[in-house]
Protein backbone atom coordinates (compact mmCIF):
# COMPACT_ATOMS: atom_id res chain seq x y z
CA UNK A 1 0.00 0.00 0.00
CA UNK A 2 1.23 3.00 -0.78
CA UNK A 3 1.89 5.58 1.79
CA UNK A 4 0.75 9.49 0.97
CA UNK A 5 1.72 12.36 2.84
CA UNK A 6 -1.33 14.98 1.78
CA UNK A 7 0.17 18.71 2.70
CA UNK A 8 -2.84 21.36 3.01
CA UNK A 9 -3.21 24.52 4.38
CA UNK A 10 -6.76 24.13 4.49
CA UNK A 11 -9.23 21.06 4.31
CA UNK A 12 -13.44 21.06 4.78
CA UNK A 13 -14.66 21.38 7.14
CA UNK A 14 -12.44 22.35 9.83
CA UNK A 15 -10.76 25.74 7.40
CA UNK A 16 -12.19 26.74 4.02
CA UNK A 17 -11.79 29.58 1.76
CA UNK A 18 -11.97 28.53 -1.86
CA UNK A 19 -12.29 24.97 -3.39
CA UNK A 20 -8.05 23.92 -2.14
CA UNK A 21 -10.33 22.72 1.18
CA UNK A 22 -13.04 21.22 -1.39
CA UNK A 23 -10.51 19.45 -3.00
CA UNK A 24 -8.10 18.61 0.41
CA UNK A 25 -11.21 16.92 1.73
CA UNK A 26 -12.57 15.05 -1.05
CA UNK A 27 -9.43 13.48 -3.17
CA UNK A 28 -7.82 11.55 -0.07
CA UNK A 29 -10.52 10.13 0.89
CA UNK A 30 -11.57 8.95 -2.73
CA UNK A 31 -7.78 7.78 -2.93
CA UNK A 32 -8.41 6.06 0.55
CA UNK A 33 -11.01 4.35 -0.88
CA UNK A 34 -8.51 3.27 -4.08
CA UNK A 35 -6.60 1.19 -1.03
CA UNK A 36 -3.95 4.48 -0.61
CA UNK A 37 -2.64 4.97 2.22
CA UNK A 38 -3.42 8.74 2.23
CA UNK A 39 -2.98 11.33 5.80
CA UNK A 40 -3.45 14.68 5.45
CA UNK A 41 -1.39 17.58 7.34
CA UNK A 42 -2.71 20.68 7.96
CA UNK A 43 -2.01 23.74 10.14
CA UNK A 44 -3.40 23.85 13.86
CA UNK A 45 -5.47 26.20 13.08
CA UNK A 46 -7.76 27.21 16.51
CA UNK A 47 -11.11 25.98 15.23
CA UNK A 48 -9.40 22.27 13.94
CA UNK A 49 -7.75 21.69 17.18
CA UNK A 50 -10.76 22.55 19.27
CA UNK A 51 -12.78 20.10 17.28
CA UNK A 52 -9.86 17.51 17.41
CA UNK A 53 -9.91 17.79 21.25
CA UNK A 54 -13.55 17.04 21.29
CA UNK A 55 -13.45 14.10 19.15
CA UNK A 56 -10.94 12.65 22.01
CA UNK A 57 -7.44 13.32 19.98
CA UNK A 58 -3.88 13.68 21.70
CA UNK A 59 -1.07 15.11 20.96
CA UNK A 60 1.48 12.23 19.61
CA UNK A 61 4.91 13.96 19.19
CA UNK A 62 6.55 17.19 20.87
CA UNK A 63 9.42 18.64 19.45
CA UNK A 64 11.33 22.24 19.36
CA UNK A 65 11.75 23.60 16.29
CA UNK A 66 14.17 26.77 16.12
CA UNK A 67 12.55 29.10 18.62
CA UNK A 68 9.00 27.15 18.49
CA UNK A 69 7.77 24.15 20.41
CA UNK A 70 5.50 21.99 18.27
CA UNK A 71 3.43 19.25 18.89
CA UNK A 72 1.48 16.86 16.24
CA UNK A 73 -1.90 16.00 17.02
CA UNK A 74 -3.71 12.96 15.28
CA UNK A 75 -7.23 12.88 14.79
CA UNK A 76 -9.59 12.09 12.01
CA UNK A 77 -11.11 13.94 9.08
CA UNK A 78 -14.51 14.28 10.11
CA UNK A 79 -16.99 11.98 8.79
CA UNK A 80 -14.25 9.92 7.25
CA UNK A 81 -11.50 7.27 7.71
CA UNK A 82 -9.43 9.31 7.18
CA UNK A 83 -6.21 10.46 9.31
CA UNK A 84 -5.60 14.07 10.08
CA UNK A 85 -2.48 15.55 11.41
CA UNK A 86 -2.42 19.08 12.92
CA UNK A 87 0.55 21.01 13.63
CA UNK A 88 0.15 23.09 16.76
CA UNK A 89 2.24 26.15 16.77
CA UNK A 90 0.07 28.68 18.88
CA UNK A 91 2.12 31.77 18.10
CA UNK A 92 2.30 30.79 14.34
CA UNK A 93 -1.25 29.47 14.15
CA UNK A 94 -3.21 30.27 17.16
CA UNK A 95 -5.24 33.32 15.43
CA UNK A 96 -8.96 33.75 14.60
CA UNK A 97 -10.75 33.99 10.89
CA UNK A 98 -8.77 33.62 8.07
CA UNK A 99 -5.84 31.47 7.80
CA UNK A 100 -3.95 33.82 5.73
CA UNK A 101 -5.27 37.51 6.45
CA UNK A 102 -6.26 39.21 9.75
CA UNK A 103 -9.75 41.26 10.33
CA UNK A 104 -8.67 44.13 8.17
CA UNK A 105 -7.68 41.55 5.46
CA UNK A 106 -4.48 42.26 5.44
CA UNK A 107 -2.01 39.04 5.01
CA UNK A 108 -0.48 38.20 8.58
CA UNK A 109 2.94 39.83 8.99
CA UNK A 110 4.65 36.47 9.11
CA UNK A 111 2.81 34.42 6.90
CA UNK A 112 6.64 33.23 5.64
CA UNK A 113 7.38 32.54 8.94
CA UNK A 114 4.30 30.47 9.40
CA UNK A 115 4.33 27.99 6.22
CA UNK A 116 8.16 28.15 6.38
CA UNK A 117 7.49 26.38 9.78
CA UNK A 118 4.88 24.20 8.26
CA UNK A 119 6.81 23.34 5.44
CA UNK A 120 9.81 22.04 7.86
CA UNK A 121 7.06 19.74 9.69
CA UNK A 122 6.46 18.48 6.45
CA UNK A 123 9.42 17.32 5.56
CA UNK A 124 9.92 16.00 8.86
CA UNK A 125 7.33 13.66 8.58
CA UNK A 126 8.61 12.61 5.15
CA UNK A 127 12.18 11.82 6.20
CA UNK A 128 10.61 10.34 9.47
CA UNK A 129 12.26 12.86 11.60
CA UNK A 130 9.04 14.36 13.10
CA UNK A 131 8.98 10.47 15.83
CA UNK A 132 5.86 8.80 14.18
CA UNK A 133 5.33 5.49 13.45
CA UNK A 134 4.64 6.07 10.14
CA UNK A 135 6.21 7.72 6.95
CA UNK A 136 5.20 8.17 3.43
CA UNK A 137 6.62 7.11 0.27
CA UNK A 138 5.59 10.03 -1.78
CA UNK A 139 4.34 13.62 -0.19
CA UNK A 140 1.60 15.17 -2.53
CA UNK A 141 1.91 19.61 -1.99
CA UNK A 142 -0.54 22.04 -2.67
CA UNK A 143 -0.24 25.77 -3.84
CA UNK A 144 2.57 28.17 -2.09
CA UNK A 145 1.67 27.83 1.40
CA UNK A 146 3.39 24.19 0.96
CA UNK A 147 6.13 24.85 -1.64
CA UNK A 148 9.08 24.59 0.48
CA UNK A 149 8.48 20.86 1.21
CA UNK A 150 10.30 19.67 -1.85
CA UNK A 151 12.92 22.37 -0.98
CA UNK A 152 13.60 21.00 2.32
CA UNK A 153 13.51 17.19 0.90
CA UNK A 154 15.70 17.60 -1.76
CA UNK A 155 19.12 17.13 0.29
CA UNK A 156 18.07 13.75 0.98
CA UNK A 157 19.06 10.58 -1.07
CA UNK A 158 16.55 8.19 -0.32
CA UNK A 159 13.61 11.15 0.28
CA UNK A 160 9.77 10.37 -0.64
CA UNK A 161 8.35 10.97 -3.88
CA UNK A 162 6.99 14.74 -4.47
CA UNK A 163 4.09 15.63 -6.59
CA UNK A 164 3.33 19.70 -6.20
CA UNK A 165 0.05 20.95 -7.62
CA UNK A 166 -1.28 23.94 -8.82
CA UNK A 167 -4.68 25.36 -7.51
CA UNK A 168 -3.90 28.56 -8.45
CA UNK A 169 -0.88 30.07 -10.01
CA UNK A 170 -1.82 34.11 -9.47
CA UNK A 171 -1.04 33.38 -5.69
CA UNK A 172 2.61 32.64 -5.37
CA UNK A 173 3.54 33.32 -2.18
CA UNK A 174 5.96 35.91 -2.72
CA UNK A 175 8.19 37.76 -0.23
CA UNK A 176 11.22 40.14 0.56
CA UNK A 177 14.76 39.36 0.48
CA UNK A 178 15.34 40.42 3.93
CA UNK A 179 12.04 37.95 4.78
CA UNK A 180 14.69 35.50 2.94
CA UNK A 181 17.51 35.91 4.96
CA UNK A 182 15.13 36.13 7.95
CA UNK A 183 14.55 32.31 7.63
CA UNK A 184 17.82 31.33 7.38
CA UNK A 185 17.47 29.68 3.74
CA UNK A 186 20.93 28.84 2.22
CA UNK A 187 22.24 31.58 -0.48
CA UNK A 188 22.48 29.30 -2.55
CA UNK A 189 18.59 29.03 -3.16
CA UNK A 190 18.86 32.87 -3.69
CA UNK A 191 18.92 32.04 -7.78
CA UNK A 192 16.51 32.47 -10.61
CA UNK A 193 17.10 28.99 -11.11
CA UNK A 194 15.76 28.33 -7.72
CA UNK A 195 13.38 30.09 -5.18
CA UNK A 196 14.15 34.11 -6.89
CA UNK A 197 11.87 35.79 -8.93
CA UNK A 198 11.66 39.20 -9.62
CA UNK A 199 13.99 40.11 -6.41
CA UNK A 200 11.75 38.33 -4.40
CA UNK A 201 11.50 34.96 -2.21
CA UNK A 202 8.65 32.74 -3.86
CA UNK A 203 7.30 29.67 -2.35
CA UNK A 204 5.60 28.33 -4.86
CA UNK A 205 8.76 27.87 -7.18
CA UNK A 206 10.03 25.61 -4.08
CA UNK A 207 7.35 23.34 -5.79
CA UNK A 208 7.63 23.95 -9.21
CA UNK A 209 11.63 23.74 -9.18
CA UNK A 210 12.27 20.73 -6.64
CA UNK A 211 9.06 18.55 -7.43
CA UNK A 212 9.53 15.52 -9.20
CA UNK A 213 6.31 15.86 -11.16
CA UNK A 214 3.76 19.08 -11.15
CA UNK A 215 -0.04 19.13 -11.45
CA UNK A 216 -2.72 21.32 -12.55
CA UNK A 217 -6.27 21.55 -11.72
CA UNK A 218 -7.77 21.06 -15.87
CA UNK A 219 -6.23 20.33 -18.77
CA UNK A 220 -6.74 23.33 -20.43
CA UNK A 221 -5.20 25.51 -17.53
CA UNK A 222 -2.03 23.53 -17.50
CA UNK A 223 -1.45 25.10 -20.78
CA UNK A 224 -3.06 27.83 -20.51
CA UNK A 225 -0.24 28.59 -17.24
CA UNK A 226 2.30 27.86 -20.02
CA UNK A 227 1.30 31.40 -21.81
CA UNK A 228 2.24 34.74 -20.76
CA UNK A 229 -1.19 35.73 -20.43
CA UNK A 230 -1.80 33.17 -17.84
CA UNK A 231 1.65 32.17 -16.75
CA UNK A 232 2.12 35.08 -13.96
CA UNK A 233 5.75 35.32 -15.02
CA UNK A 234 6.50 31.74 -14.61
CA UNK A 235 5.48 30.21 -18.02
CA UNK A 236 9.01 29.84 -19.19
CA UNK A 237 9.72 27.77 -16.00
CA UNK A 238 6.48 25.61 -16.62
CA UNK A 239 7.77 25.34 -20.23
CA UNK A 240 10.95 24.17 -18.85
CA UNK A 241 9.15 21.60 -16.69
CA UNK A 242 6.32 20.88 -19.74
CA UNK A 243 7.67 17.21 -19.52
CA UNK A 244 6.40 16.78 -15.82
CA UNK A 245 3.97 19.15 -16.11
CA UNK A 246 -0.35 17.19 -16.27
CA UNK A 247 -3.37 18.28 -15.78
CA UNK A 248 -6.23 16.38 -14.19
CA UNK A 249 -9.66 17.68 -13.75
CA UNK A 250 -10.96 18.18 -9.96
CA UNK A 251 -13.43 16.24 -8.92
CA UNK A 252 -16.50 16.99 -6.44
CA UNK A 253 -17.60 15.23 -3.19
CA UNK A 254 -21.20 13.66 -4.96
CA UNK A 255 -22.55 12.68 -1.20
CA UNK A 256 -21.77 16.31 -0.04
CA UNK A 257 -22.95 17.80 -3.27
CA UNK A 258 -26.30 15.65 -4.24
CA UNK A 259 -29.68 17.10 -4.56
CA UNK A 260 -31.51 13.78 -3.57
CA UNK A 261 -30.41 14.07 -0.06
CA UNK A 262 -28.51 17.01 0.34
CA UNK A 263 -29.46 18.16 4.43
CA UNK A 264 -29.00 21.61 3.29
CA UNK A 265 -31.95 21.41 1.25
CA UNK A 266 -35.76 22.13 2.81
CA UNK A 267 -36.68 19.92 -0.80
CA UNK A 268 -35.04 17.06 -2.61
CA UNK A 269 -34.99 16.19 -6.51
CA UNK A 270 -33.03 13.78 -9.18
CA UNK A 271 -32.31 13.52 -13.23
CA UNK A 272 -36.12 11.65 -13.51
CA UNK A 273 -37.69 14.07 -10.88
CA UNK A 274 -37.47 17.86 -11.16
CA UNK A 275 -40.44 18.77 -9.87
CA UNK A 276 -39.12 19.70 -6.28
CA UNK A 277 -36.39 21.80 -7.85
CA UNK A 278 -39.25 24.60 -8.14
CA UNK A 279 -39.68 24.79 -4.42
CA UNK A 280 -36.08 24.80 -3.65
CA UNK A 281 -36.61 28.04 -5.69
CA UNK A 282 -39.28 29.44 -4.09
CA UNK A 283 -37.93 28.56 -0.95
CA UNK A 284 -34.64 30.10 -1.62
CA UNK A 285 -36.67 33.64 -2.61
CA UNK A 286 -38.33 33.28 0.42
CA UNK A 287 -35.57 33.05 3.05
CA UNK A 288 -33.56 36.17 0.83
CA UNK A 289 -37.08 38.34 0.32
CA UNK A 290 -37.68 37.87 -3.00
CA UNK A 291 -40.39 38.46 -4.63
CA UNK A 292 -41.63 34.38 -5.47
CA UNK A 293 -42.34 33.95 -9.41
CA UNK A 294 -41.43 32.12 -11.93
CA UNK A 295 -38.98 34.39 -13.95
CA UNK A 296 -35.43 33.91 -13.98
CA UNK A 297 -33.14 33.59 -11.02
CA UNK A 298 -29.62 33.76 -11.07
CA UNK A 299 -26.96 32.92 -8.79
CA UNK A 300 -23.14 33.97 -7.87
CA UNK A 301 -20.98 32.04 -5.30
CA UNK A 302 -17.19 33.63 -5.49
CA UNK A 303 -14.62 35.66 -3.84
CA UNK A 304 -15.86 39.01 -5.00
CA UNK A 305 -12.16 39.88 -6.79
CA UNK A 306 -11.17 40.90 -10.33
CA UNK A 307 -10.24 37.03 -11.17
CA UNK A 308 -14.07 36.40 -10.85
CA UNK A 309 -15.12 38.76 -13.42
CA UNK A 310 -17.08 40.98 -10.76
CA UNK A 311 -16.95 44.04 -13.17
CA UNK A 312 -18.36 42.31 -16.41
CA UNK A 313 -20.86 41.04 -14.08
CA UNK A 314 -21.79 44.76 -12.61
CA UNK A 315 -22.39 45.77 -16.08
CA UNK A 316 -24.96 43.63 -16.89
CA UNK A 317 -27.05 43.29 -14.22
CA UNK A 318 -29.07 46.51 -13.98
CA UNK A 319 -30.36 45.83 -17.57
CA UNK A 320 -31.13 42.28 -16.78
CA UNK A 321 -32.65 43.43 -13.50
CA UNK A 322 -34.69 45.46 -15.72
CA UNK A 323 -35.91 42.76 -18.04
CA UNK A 324 -37.16 40.77 -14.47
CA UNK A 325 -34.54 38.51 -14.09
CA UNK A 326 -33.22 37.43 -10.07
CA UNK A 327 -29.51 38.01 -8.56
CA UNK A 328 -28.83 35.98 -5.81
CA UNK A 329 -24.85 36.85 -4.58
CA UNK A 330 -23.07 34.92 -2.11
CA UNK A 331 -19.67 36.16 -1.71
CA UNK A 332 -16.89 38.83 0.19
CA UNK A 333 -14.02 40.66 -1.36
CA UNK A 334 -12.88 44.08 -2.59
CA UNK A 335 -14.87 46.96 -1.81
CA UNK A 336 -14.75 48.47 -4.82
CA UNK A 337 -16.77 45.25 -5.85
CA UNK A 338 -18.87 45.11 -2.78
CA UNK A 339 -20.27 48.55 -2.74
CA UNK A 340 -21.76 48.80 -6.05
CA UNK A 341 -23.67 45.33 -5.48
CA UNK A 342 -24.62 46.75 -2.35
CA UNK A 343 -26.07 50.00 -4.10
CA UNK A 344 -27.73 47.30 -6.39
CA UNK A 345 -29.39 45.67 -3.69
CA UNK A 346 -30.83 48.71 -2.37
CA UNK A 347 -32.46 49.50 -6.01
CA UNK A 348 -34.02 46.55 -6.56
CA UNK A 349 -35.64 45.06 -3.54
CA UNK A 350 -37.47 41.72 -4.06
CA UNK A 351 -35.02 41.04 -7.31
CA UNK A 352 -31.30 41.11 -5.94
CA UNK A 353 -30.14 39.80 -2.40
CA UNK A 354 -26.59 39.83 -1.77
CA UNK A 355 -24.81 38.07 1.42
CA UNK A 356 -21.52 39.12 2.10
CA UNK A 357 -19.19 36.19 3.86
CA UNK A 358 -19.86 33.00 2.69
CA UNK A 359 -22.39 30.80 4.36
CA UNK A 360 -21.52 26.75 3.24
CA UNK A 361 -25.27 25.94 3.67
CA UNK A 362 -26.67 29.27 1.84
CA UNK A 363 -23.96 27.90 -1.31
CA UNK A 364 -26.19 24.61 -1.02
CA UNK A 365 -29.60 26.76 -1.46
CA UNK A 366 -28.49 29.17 -4.09
CA UNK A 367 -27.19 26.11 -6.14
CA UNK A 368 -30.36 24.16 -6.06
CA UNK A 369 -32.52 27.05 -6.19
CA UNK A 370 -31.05 29.05 -9.30
CA UNK A 371 -32.17 28.97 -13.05
CA UNK A 372 -28.75 30.08 -13.94
CA UNK A 373 -25.41 29.83 -12.60
CA UNK A 374 -22.71 32.42 -13.51
CA UNK A 375 -18.98 32.01 -13.78
CA UNK A 376 -17.31 35.14 -15.61
CA UNK A 377 -14.15 34.49 -14.73
CA UNK A 378 -11.07 35.93 -15.98
CA UNK A 379 -9.21 32.50 -15.52
CA UNK A 380 -10.37 29.83 -13.63
CA UNK A 381 -8.15 26.82 -13.15
CA UNK A 382 -10.86 24.21 -12.57
CA UNK A 383 -13.74 25.89 -11.10
CA UNK A 384 -16.09 23.43 -8.58
CA UNK A 385 -19.13 25.54 -8.53
CA UNK A 386 -20.21 25.00 -11.75
CA UNK A 387 -19.78 21.22 -11.00
CA UNK A 388 -21.78 21.48 -8.50
CA UNK A 389 -24.34 23.18 -10.89
CA UNK A 390 -24.36 21.21 -13.02
CA UNK A 391 -25.16 18.57 -10.64
CA UNK A 392 -27.97 20.31 -9.59
CA UNK A 393 -29.47 20.91 -12.44
CA UNK A 394 -28.80 24.71 -12.48
CA UNK A 395 -27.45 25.73 -16.04
CA UNK A 396 -23.77 27.36 -15.57
CA UNK A 397 -23.20 30.76 -17.74
CA UNK A 398 -19.00 30.86 -17.95
CA UNK A 399 -16.02 32.35 -19.44
CA UNK A 400 -14.39 29.71 -21.77
CA UNK A 401 -11.17 29.31 -19.86
CA UNK A 402 -9.12 26.67 -17.82
CA UNK A 403 -11.82 24.72 -16.13
CA UNK A 404 -14.81 26.13 -17.21
CA UNK A 405 -14.48 25.15 -20.77
CA UNK A 406 -13.20 21.65 -20.22
CA UNK A 407 -16.57 20.97 -18.07
CA UNK A 408 -19.04 23.08 -19.73
CA UNK A 409 -20.41 22.28 -23.46
CA UNK A 410 -22.35 25.39 -25.10
CA UNK A 411 -25.02 24.49 -27.94
CA UNK A 412 -23.78 26.17 -30.57
CA UNK A 413 -20.56 23.83 -30.36
CA UNK A 414 -22.08 20.80 -29.80
CA UNK A 415 -25.84 20.97 -29.83
CA UNK A 416 -28.90 21.31 -27.71
CA UNK A 417 -28.72 16.96 -27.53
CA UNK A 418 -25.11 17.10 -25.31
CA UNK A 419 -24.65 20.64 -24.43
CA UNK A 420 -24.43 20.97 -20.58
CA UNK A 421 -25.18 24.59 -20.46
CA UNK A 422 -23.44 28.46 -22.08
CA UNK A 423 -19.67 29.41 -22.88
CA UNK A 424 -18.63 32.97 -23.98
CA UNK A 425 -15.24 33.22 -25.18
CA UNK A 426 -15.12 37.54 -25.60
CA UNK A 427 -13.50 38.67 -22.04
CA UNK A 428 -15.93 41.66 -21.81
CA UNK A 429 -19.12 42.32 -20.56
CA UNK A 430 -20.28 42.85 -23.72
CA UNK A 431 -19.85 38.94 -24.24
CA UNK A 432 -21.38 37.59 -21.17
CA UNK A 433 -24.44 39.46 -21.78
CA UNK A 434 -25.50 38.31 -25.17
CA UNK A 435 -24.82 34.38 -23.74
CA UNK A 436 -27.03 35.27 -21.03
CA UNK A 437 -29.43 36.52 -23.06
CA UNK A 438 -28.68 33.92 -25.23
CA UNK A 439 -29.16 31.53 -22.51
CA UNK A 440 -32.32 33.21 -21.64
CA UNK A 441 -34.11 32.40 -25.16
CA UNK A 442 -33.80 28.65 -24.26
CA UNK A 443 -35.13 29.31 -20.85
CA UNK A 444 -38.33 29.95 -22.36
CA UNK A 445 -37.80 26.73 -24.40
CA UNK A 446 -39.17 24.50 -21.30
CA UNK A 447 -37.96 21.40 -23.48
CA UNK A 448 -34.62 22.18 -24.38
CA UNK A 449 -33.96 23.16 -21.14
CA UNK A 450 -34.83 20.19 -19.58
CA UNK A 451 -32.28 18.74 -22.19
CA UNK A 452 -29.72 20.81 -20.99
CA UNK A 453 -30.28 20.00 -17.37
CA UNK A 454 -30.97 16.53 -18.14
CA UNK A 455 -27.55 16.58 -19.89
CA UNK A 456 -25.53 17.92 -16.79
CA UNK A 457 -27.25 15.72 -14.19
CA UNK A 458 -26.53 12.57 -16.02
CA UNK A 459 -22.42 13.23 -15.92
CA UNK A 460 -20.16 11.71 -13.30
CA UNK A 461 -18.49 14.64 -11.62
CA UNK A 462 -17.14 12.15 -8.97
CA UNK A 463 -13.56 11.77 -7.45
CA UNK A 464 -14.02 8.19 -8.92
CA UNK A 465 -11.95 8.13 -11.65
CA UNK A 466 -9.64 11.27 -11.12
CA UNK A 467 -8.27 9.86 -8.00
CA UNK A 468 -7.52 6.61 -10.46
CA UNK A 469 -5.39 9.13 -12.31
CA UNK A 470 -3.78 10.89 -9.74
CA UNK A 471 -2.61 7.02 -7.80
CA UNK A 472 -1.36 6.23 -11.50
CA UNK A 473 0.96 9.59 -11.29
CA UNK A 474 1.83 8.63 -7.64
CA UNK A 475 3.38 5.03 -8.99
CA UNK A 476 5.10 6.46 -11.84
CA UNK A 477 6.79 8.85 -9.56
CA UNK A 478 7.85 5.93 -7.43
CA UNK A 479 9.18 3.86 -10.35
CA UNK A 480 11.12 6.42 -11.40
CA UNK A 481 12.74 7.18 -8.22
CA UNK A 482 13.48 3.54 -7.94
CA UNK A 483 15.73 3.41 -11.20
Amino acid sequence: MIRVLFATSEVYPMVKTGGLADVSASLPEALCRLEYDVQILLPGYPDALKAARKAGSRRKVRFQLGQYNVSLWQTRLPGTAVTLWLVDCPPLFDRPGNPYKNEQGKDWWDNAHRFELFGKVGAMIATGEAGLAWKPDLVHCNDWQTGLIPVFLEPYRARPGTVFTIHNLAYQGLFSHETFRALGLPDSLWRLEQLEFHDQLSFIKGGLVFSDRITTVSPTYALEIQSPEFGNGLDGLLRHRQHALSGILNGIDTRVWNPEEDPELAFHYGQDHLKNKAKCKASLQQELGLEVKGGPLMGFVGRLVDQKGVDWLLSVMPELLEQGCQFVILGSGEDRYEEPLKQLARRWPGQMSLTLGYNEGLSHRITAGSDLFLMPSRFEPCGLNQMYSLRYGTIPVVHGVGGLVDTVQDPLDVGIDKANGFVFTGASAESLLATVNRALLVFANRKQWRQLQGNGMATDYSWKQRARTYGDLYQCILKEREQ
